[in-house]
């Protein structure tokens, strides 16, 4: 199987309306990937079809059970190689995206990435997300691998506006408290993965 012909087949399993195009860009940003991986670190998982798997649809699974309004604004913290951010900001492109990064070289990624996939609907910001005050605050703040539940939820509260809500995406579903955790099946990946929604005041 192919990449594409993977990403194809997860995204039709996903249930996902993409926008025309869209999985050629997804393509294109697993190639960049691929590039920039030669020189930076920037994910340990370096085959194609285990990109798509690992990476795209794992990302893509969340796309429908996140509570982003119509052109609403999210931020994706420790964004790393720039996912979920890109992916979400691929499959919908009315959401204002920012993606945030501390590492200097994986900012450098996130801001040639948006250029070179023409993501007008993506801002990077560089910088601890502890000294970030946004101008205006987001309606969903999304984190991949960022740390624990209750170090995310306490750590990024602030970026999150008074109706917001936090998202984790996690491996085993955790102690949740006032989360809502929701069970996800990505495509061609054997492994347990779970969203964690958080109001805005935490777990």
């Amino acid at each position: 199987m192919t990449p594409h012909e993977a990403l194809h087949l997860g995204v039709d399993e996903l249930g996902l309306d993409l926008p025309r195009g869209a999985e050629a860009q997804l393509m294109r940003y697993v190639a960049l990937l691929a590039k920039w991986n030669r020189t930076y670190n920037l994910t340990a998982i370096r085959e194609p079809v285990e990109v798509v798997s690992h990476h795209l649809l794992d990302c893509l699974a969340v796309a429908a059970h996140l509570p982003v309004p119509e052109r609403g604004a999210l931020a994706d913290v420790g964004a790393g190689a720039g996912l979920p951010g890109i992916p979400l900001a691929i499959a919908r492109p009315h959401w204002q995206v920012t993606l945030n990064d501390s590492n200097q070289k994986k900012v450098a990624f996130l801001r040639q990435a948006a250029i070179e996939l023409g993501l007008a609907n993506v801002a990077v910001h560089a910088g601890r997300v502890e000294d970030w005050t946004p101008e205006k605050k987001f309606a969903l703040v999304i984190s991949r691998a960022f740390a624990g539940l209750a170090e995310f939820t306490a750590r990024c509260a602030h970026l999150v506006a008074p109706d917001g809500v936090l998202a984790a995406m996690m491996g085993a579903a955790p102690e949740a408290g006032r989360c809502r955790v929701i069970a996800l099946h990505v495509p061609l990946l054997d492994a347990r993965r779970h969203l964690v929604l958080c109001p805005a005041g935490g777990i």
